[in-house]
């Protein structure tokens, strides 16, 4: 059996095309930068999350250019974040704690690779690093109500010698 000159070629595009699926697919699962965002956050209740490190959300020094920031969602805004930006150093490594008072919100910086669902009783745990000063917009990505489309805030990276502590 003889296979057509046009068959062979049309076979081998397509072989072509599949296993460049697949090497895109694995190197955007395994590419630098790309980390998955796990439970290791632990979990808060949502109730009374007056009673927890949540309850003054905001930026704490935890080391030499580490620091935490602890923010609640709540409809219509992120605390801290919508009243007053987020105010980080630039050439810091930043560990994000995110949680919701209410209903799922999610929480997404706009230009970095911080992007995750903030669900009540859970605690979203992220670490990135900011580098270089600049200004960053937050907004919400899963639809939590009526005024979900007014939800955003923003997080500015300020240069080392003008940072003068949390928001």
């Amino acid at each position: 059996m003889e296979i057509h000159r046009y068959e062979k070629i049309w076979t081998a595009a397509a072989l072509l095309l599949i296993v460049g699926l697949i090497a895109t697919v694995t190197y955007g699962a395994v590419g630098p930068g790309v980390k998955m965002v796990d439970d290791s956050g632990g979990t808060v209740d949502a109730d009374s999350l007056g009673d927890t490190e949540f309850g003054d959300p905001g930026v704490t020094q935890t080391g030499e250019n580490e620091y935490d920031v602890h923010v609640v969602a709540r409809q219509f805004l992120f605390q801290p974040g919508t009243g007053s930006p987020i105010r980080v150093p630039a050439n810091s490594e930043v560990t994000f704690y995110i949680t919701s008072a209410d209903v799922v919100h999610g929480f997404e910086v706009a230009g970095t690779n911080i992007n995750v669902m903030a669900i009540p009783g859970q605690v979203a745990e992220i670490t990135v690093r900011f580098d270089e000063p600049g200004q960053y917009g937050i907004v919400c990505h899963e639809y939590c109500g009526a005024g979900h489309h007014t939800m955003a805030g923003q997080l500015v990276v300020v240069p080392e010698d003008e940072y003068e502590g949390g928001s």
